[in-house]
């Protein structure tokens, strides 16, 4: 209940792609709009990407736009990030949170996952 995992993180080189998946229990993943966000080493965690309960309506950081894409996948309990086109400056942790749409402010979020290690070199 309320337990997000990350996985999918790695090392990449430039240019390179990754897919990141985030899975919940089916409750809490029916139930909330689920969000993508980072953090870089001596930096403040920023968002990246949000998606609606339903799917319909997503959102993403002008950072990520036509790179990253955000999506879920009901029957499996998974949000996804696909992150395309990848830069040095998009290394990080990256964070799956819970929560209600947009899903950018700390009250707008409910759980956090631990974060999955995102390095991409030069």
């Amino acid at each position: 209940q309320g337990q997000l995992v990350e996985s999918g993180g790695g090392l990449v080189q430039a240019g390179g792609s990754l897919r990141l998946s985030c899975i919940a229990s089916g409750r809490t993943f029916r139930n909330h709009a689920m969000g993508w966000f980072r953090q870089a080493p001596g930096k403040e965690r920023e968002y990246v990407a949000a998606i609606s309960r339903s799917g319909g309506t997503t959102n993403h950081a002008d950072s990520v736009k036509g790179r990253f894409t955000i999506s879920r996948d009901n029957a499996k309990n998974t949000v996804y990030l696909h992150l395309n086109s990848l830069k040095p400056e998009d290394t990080g942790v990256y964070y799956c949170a819970a929560g209600t749409y947009p899903v950018r402010t700390s009250t707008q979020t409910v759980y956090w996952g631990q974060g999955t290690q995102v390095t991409v070199s030069s």
